[in-house]
């Protein structure tokens, strides 16, 4: 793996995913989480943005924060990979470096 991007802001009041996923280079990683979550979801204005992403960069979300806003893993975008704590730390362990997008 090269880079773990991390974005925590809901993509509705901040663009920090959107300026994430156009400087995250192909075969990259991103977790979204928080209400970064928001950008994983499926019929909102971020899934274009995020499914065309999904050809070139990981996509992963913290499973623990998308059940605390009241989603279930049926509401994200194909695609998506759902992380415990566990596994955000192993995509850290395993990244190159971490970039935080806030």
């Amino acid at each position: 793996m090269s880079k773990l991007h991390t974005v925590n802001k809901s993509p509705f009041e901040k663009s920090s995913l959107e300026s994430c996923l156009a400087h995250a280079s192909d075969g990259a990683a991103v977790l979204l989480f928080e209400d970064g979550i928001y950008g994983g979801l499926r019929g909102t204005a971020a899934a274009e943005t995020v499914e065309r992403a999904l050809a070139s960069v990981k996509v992963y979300v913290l499973g623990e924060d998308l059940k605390a806003r009241g989603f279930g893993e049926d509401r994200l975008l194909n695609g998506i990979s759902v992380v415990d704590y566990g596994g955000f730390v192993d995509l850290a362990a395993q990244a190159d470096a971490v970039q935080a997008w806030l």
